[in-house]
This record gives structure tokens, sequence and C-alpha cells, in this order.
């Protein structure tokens, strides 16, 4: 006879309980830290799914690994990458018109006058919207903390995963999981909502990296997307066009046109590989920098300890060879700052020095983080400074700096690094580019994805003529808005029944960059809680929850699903 869901989750609780008592552990083992719903990463999907728990009436703990949550909706990504607003629902829209109201509040215009802001873009504010889709990171936290505090939410801070022994699972269920720290936190429900899928990889869930091979789900905008390689694509703005390039005839040796010198840092010798093949190479991250040109409010660009003028060798010489403007996207927000990106061929991505994050441990994530804004503040540096940078160039960049009231750091510069794709699961669904074509049709939606398949450069190399090229940049346009699978944001019933995964979830490479945006992941996020909650009133592993009586959750609680 097959036991009582819930039940057998309480004596696994409970046998665990007497086995703590009898060894002797500390009070942090014992399972008084137990919740209904235990959600691993205070990301902008963690705490929608923490608030959507306890709108549910359940007991609800978040497990942030850093100091602060909000991800990189808090992190410096006020720029929303929406692609449909109209597509948004649930607590993610009602996050971007608690930031509308935020702004009404004339109190917060410090820097410049509401009248002064201007958005622009697909995140222009019409006289009709409801809600504000540009912000300032100190906003965005401002917003998160008066939501929680509304709620009935524990959320622990500087709690990192063990993630070699600290998931202990019954079966085919997690029970709890323990920090570093040696704090334990048991529960019914789980949901990975970390950049990085920790907890999922953690669990024995199966999952990828890297990117796929075309062939493998029958796409063309997935593996290598070589610059040199001729392809025409439907919808391809620019997969093999100019767009985050170099311009022509970049020379890639340390002494120009001398092979035997060798190349230049960040030039991978070995790419790109054949087009359309899959390979272990991840799309590159940067910082979100926000920036601000106001003088009391503005950080100069300081030039890091361990600045080598060599890596920034790429850059002087792309100015030498033609190119003629900043390269990076310095998007307005409120209070004279921006949200700054990449742009060009040599700018903040650090194209090709991120391959194993994903699975590093945190003391070399650590690491890599560092070398990421060593590398961005180098480059700050030089474009403000060098004098080899043309000089309308030195003039413009000096203008701006990191914002002294935004970060914890006294340099202005944040700790969330824009991870753009880390993990990604492999359950009994993958989204794909069929999805986002409109091709294939899920019937069991979750909420909707509407943003282009959008990969930034994964490698710079060597191209036929001798030149240096980067590699990876595939932006691609999406039919319209398209659903998400419930099936995605689950695991295998054979690996897990009791955790969700709606930010590292299954996809592949080019269908995830589409779907890998903040209001997305949010939406995700609720829908997981939902999913988590109803499971447990109904005493059910999340598989076996039925897709009607779910939709129809969601759908009272504003989720938009077609």
């Amino acid at each position: 006879m097959k036991m009582n869901y819930r039940i057998s989750n309480v004596i696994k609780v409970l046998t665990l309980s007497v086995l703590v008592l009898l060894s002797g552990c500390r009070q942090a083992d014992i399972p008084g830290n137990h919740y209904d719903i235990v959600i691993y990463g205070g990301t902008s999907a963690g705490l929608v799914a923490a608030i959507q728990s306890s709108r549910m009436g359940k007991t609800v703990v978040v497990v942030e690994p850093g100091n602060r949550v909000g991800g990189l909706t808090t992190g410096g990504l006020g720029q929303t990458d929406i692609g449909n607003k109209q597509a948004i629902g649930g607590i993610s829209r009602e996050f971007y018109q608690h930031i509308k109201k935020y702004y009404s509040n004339l109190d917060h215009w410090k820097w410049q006058k509401q009248m002064e802001y201007l958005d622009g873009g697909q995140t222009r504010t019409g006289e009709q919207d409801d809600a504000m889709w540009t912000f300032e990171p100190s906003a965005a936290l401002v917003v998160y903390h008066n939501m929680l505090k509304n709620e009935n939410i524990d959320v622990r801070y500087n709690q990192r995963l063990d993630r070699e022994q600290g998931v202990k699972k019954e079966g085919g269920s997690i029970v709890s999981i323990t920090m570093e720290s040696g704090e334990v936190f048991h529960g019914n429900m789980f949901i990975d909502a970390t950049y990085e899928g920790d907890l999922m990889a953690a669990t024995g869930i199966n999952y990828t990296t890297g990117r796929e091979a075309n062939e493998q789900y029958g796409e063309n905008l997935n593996g290598v997307q070589a610059n040199d390689t001729s392809i025409t694509l439907v919808g391809i703005v620019s997969a093999n066009g100019r767009n985050h390039n170099f311009v022509d005839a970049v020379d890639p040796y340390i002494i120009k046109g001398d092979k035997s010198s060798g190349v230049l840092p960040y030039i991978d010798v070995i790419g790109p590989g054949e087009p359309g093949a899959g390979d272990h190479r991840v799309q590159a991250y940067c910082f979100r920098m926000c920036l601000t040109d106001h003088p009391e409010n503005r950080i100069p660009f300081a030039r890091p300890g361990d600045y080598d003028e060599l890596n920034y060798e790429l850059l002087i010489r792309n100015y030498e060879s033609g190119y003629n403007r900043i390269p990076w996207i310095n998007s307005k927000m409120p209070n004279r700052k921006t949200d700054s990106n990449n742009r060009d061929g040599f700018s903040t991505d650090f194209i090709g020095q991120n391959y194993h994050y994903p699975e590093a441990s945190y003391e070399q994530r650590e690491e890599i983080i560092e070398k990421h804004r060593s590398y961005q503040q180098g480059l700050m540096w030089t474009l403000a400074n060098h004098p080899r940078i043309p000089e309308k160039i030195r003039t413009e960049v000096s203008r701006w700096g990191t914002c002294k009231d935004e970060f914890e750091r006294e340099d202005g510069w944040q700790q969330q690094l824009y991870i753009r794709e880390a993990r990604r699961m492999i359950s009994d669904y993958v989204m794909t580019q069929k999805h986002c074509e409109g091709i294939e049709i899920v019937e069991d939606a979750v909420g909707l994805a509407a943003y282009g398949m959008d990969s930034h450069n994964v490698q710079r190399y060597i191209s036929k003529d001798g030149y240096v090229k980067n590699e990876g940049n595939v932006e691609a346009h999406v039919k319209g808005p398209y659903p998400v699978s419930y099936r995605s944001i689950i695991p295998k019933a054979s690996e897990c029944d009791n955790l969700f995964v709606p930010v590292c979830l299954s996809a592949s490479h080019i269908g995830f960059g589409s779907i890998r945006m903040e209001p997305v992941f949010m939406v995700m996020g609720q829908s997981a809680a939902t999913a988590a909650c109803m499971a447990i009133d109904s005493d059910i592993p999340v598989h076996e929850l039925s897709y009607d009586k779910l939709k129809k959750q969601l759908i009272e609680d504003d989720q938009i699903l077609w």
C-alpha cells in the first residue's frame, strides 16, 4: 500500500529528530528549522516564490548565500529585459508596479528632478502604464524589503549550501539541506532559485552546461556560431554580422604580425570549432555597472592594483583600426544613473573567462568574480585615461564613475556578477528554439517568455584570415510571447519528487537565452511556489499535481499563461 505522502515526510523528519537527540547534536540540527517550503537563493525568483508561499499560508524560509537579496534586480540590472510587457503578470508585475509607486514619491529624487528623467526603448513608461521598468539597484532593494516585511517569511543571510554532503534524501524526497555553517533546514518542498543551480546539482539532478550541438534538439542557433562562417538564418539580427565584434584587421599577436611572439590575453587558440557543434563554453559574464555623472555622487574610475596594460591591447588596437565609439550601452536610470551593459567587440563582457564558474567551488567562484571585477575596473580606467585611446572617448568616459550611494563596497562596485547562464536542468521536457519560434507549443504553461533568443559572445579566437574575432553572439527574434512548461521546472520523477528549479530550468542553451530574463524568473518562481503549496495540500509529489487545478490557481493569482 502506498503511504500518504505527507505522513511519509513527517515520519522522516521525526526519525531524524530522534537520531539528532540521541547523537547529542547542536540545536541547529534539530528540526525546529522545519518549514513547509525551503527556498535556496534570494534572487528575484526566490523572493517572489517566498511571497507566494506566504500568501498561500505556508511557512517559508529564504536561505541566501550572500548578504543581499534580489540578485541581479538589486545588483545593477535596472534596464528590464521584457520582450513584451503584457506577458508579465502576478507578483512579478506587482514588483514593477511598486517601483512606479516608489518613484512617484518626490523624496526619492535626490540627484535630479522627476521631470528631468526620460527612459526609452522597450522600457519606456507611458502615461497609462501601471508599472515602471527602469530603476536604481537601491530602489529595487527597498521595494523587495517592503514586500517581504508584509509577509510571514524567514530570511537567512550568508548561508551557503554544503554542496558535497548537504542534501539529505529519503527515497525520492529531499528531507533537509545543510549549510557550511552547520545550520540545517528541513522542509516538505524545496525550491532552487540560485543562478548556479547548486541545490539542483547537489540533489543529483541531471543537468548540463555549455552549448548543445544543433542536431541534438533540431535547432540552428545553438552550438558554435563562428563569425567567419557564411550562414543566413531567418530572424537573425546579428548572429554572424559585426554586432559585438571587432572591426576588420585587428592583429591578435603580442608583436603585430609575429606569431612567434604569442597571442594576446584571453584569445582561445583552440577555437572556434565547427559551426553548430556543441562545446563546454559558457556565454560571457559581466557586472551591470550602475554609473553616474553627478559630481557629488560619482566615484572616478580607479586603476586596479593588478592592472596589466597588455590585457587591453586588443581594445586599443580596435580603436587604432577604426573603431570610434564608447564600448558600452548606458541606459538611463533615475537620479542620473545608468544600467551599463556590454556592446561591440571589446567591452564589459570578460569573454572566455567563466567556463569553470558553474562547477567551481565557492572559493574558485570568488576568484573568478574578483578577476571579472578587476578586468572591468581596468577597462574603465583604460578608456578614461590611456593616451592611446582617442581623446574624445577619454573625455566622455571620464565624466562617469560608480555611485557612492548604491552598494556596500567603498569603490562603488557591486558583488553580484551577471551570471547569464550556468547549469541547466535536463528534465522530462526541454524548452528549445522550437518553442521560442512557435513551432512547438506546450499545454502545461506556468508563465510566458517573450524576449528574443539572446546569447552573448562565448569565445575570442583567431579567424582564418589571421585576425581576432568573437564567437557566440546570437540575437534572434521570437514569434511572440510563448508558454513555458511546468515540466521544465521540475526534475524527472525518478530523481526527486519535491524540488522545483525555476531559474536553472530545463532548456537548451538558445532556448534558455530567451527565457533567462529577471521578470520571467519571477513568474517561474511564483508558479513553482504555487505548485509546491498545492502539492503539500494534496499530499502528493510534484509530478502528480493536476495541471488543471494548478492552472486555475495561477490564473486566480493573475499569472498570464497565453
